[in-house]
């Protein structure tokens, strides 16, 4: 995907659709606002100004509930206006195309649309055709990518392993990286920040094809996966996504790529526990280790909905003149409206 569909000619962000072609420090600056938010929402009020009058939409064309609750929870504590449609009860259930939904609430004026799709490229076609001025942000597409999900994640390694950990880190994503969009933002995201070693742990039917030419080392034994590393991403199972015989049974991947306490050994032990949820328990991982001592999984949660934020407000946060050209054509439109 081209880079500038993403980026305006300054090298900021108009949309949020993939991770990859953004470098390290669009990343970083990312990174960072999200901490400088964080640190501004612990005091008793949880809200900011900076969106205060902007409409963000989000078009949930898959069920969510964690994505879509922490993307209204972001926009909300931007202070911006929320609507949330739930698309499959929509006019597309009845045959509207998803050119025609876009310009049919590209009317009531919102600022930007939060679309998450089952088909790969979703947000790509919105972000194509979308208005001049109207922002797409990806909140998952198909197999394809789900780029806020990767940042939280680096955010989350970042607190633990120090702003400068990436370019030493070891890194294991473990599980079903075939259907994963969430692998891919992971990969590209980490690889642009400098990390060399990334093992992709998986049966042979759950990896990707070309997936090394992505800077990745394919590891089909969870022992040699996890040996020595500082990171653990574990993957949910797919199952809604999976059309073929992939596994044997969901007990033998367990047995085979389950993070149990046992393989908590193979590990440094300052490595940190991650998963994207939902989780399988006792299918990716045991319960007590889904909440001991070495999960952060609560903690990616909590470092959703700053990096939500910080995406949001980088978009949308009007840029020197723009909020005055907006604030005067709407006042022009309101004016020739009460002359009629």
């Amino acid at each position: 995907m081209s880079p500038e569909l993403q980026l305006d000619r300054h090298g900021r962000l108009r949309h949020l659709l993939t991770l990859e072609g953004l470098g390290a420090p669009l990343l970083t600056e990312i990174l960072d606002r999200a901490d400088t938010i964080e640190k501004s929402l612990r005091g008793p009020d949880k809200k900011l100004t900076t969106l205060r009058g902007r409409t963000i939409v989000n078009l949930f064309f898959e069920p969510s509930t964690r994505t879509r609750t922490t993307f209204e929870l972001a926009a909300k504590r931007l202070s911006a206006d929320v609507l949330n449609l739930q698309m499959a009860t929509s006019s597309t259930s009845k045959g509207e195309t998803l050119f025609d939904t876009l310009k049919t609430l590209e009317a009531m004026q919102a600022d930007m649309f939060v679309v998450r799709h089952e088909a790969s490229g979703a947000a790509h076609f919105f972000a194509e055709h979308a208005a001049p001025g109207v922002a797409i942000l990806n909140a998952g597409d198909g197999r394809h990518a789900h780029p806020t999900q990767g940042l939280l994640d680096l955010l989350t390694i970042r607190r633990y392993k120090g702003p400068d950990c990436f370019a030493t880190l070891r890194v294991a994503i473990v599980g079903d990286i075939l259907h994963s969009r969430v692998a891919r933002s992971d990969i590209h995201g980490l690889r642009a920040l400098g990390v060399r070693d990334i093992r992709a742990v998986a049966p042979p039917t759950l990896v990707p094809a070309g997936i090394e030419e992505m800077g990745v080392r394919v590891c089909h034994r969870i022992e040699e996966g996890l040996d020595g590393v500082d990171v653990v991403i574990l993957l949910r199972l797919q199952k809604e996504r999976m059309l073929g015989a992939y596994l044997p049974s969901l007990g033998e991947f367990h047995r085979d790529f389950g993070l149990t306490r046992k393989r908590l050994s193979a590990m440094r032990r300052d490595a940190i526990i991650m998963h994207p949820g939902p989780i399988n328990r006792g299918v990716e991982i045991e319960g007590e280790v889904a909440y001991g001592p070495q999960s952060v999984i609560l903690q990616q949660v909590s470092h959703g909905i700053a990096v939500r934020m910080a995406v949001m407000s980088m978009i949308l946060e009007a840029r020197p003149g723009e909020r005055t050209a907006k604030t005067a054509a709407r006042g022009a439109a309101s004016r020739r409206g009460r002359r009629r």
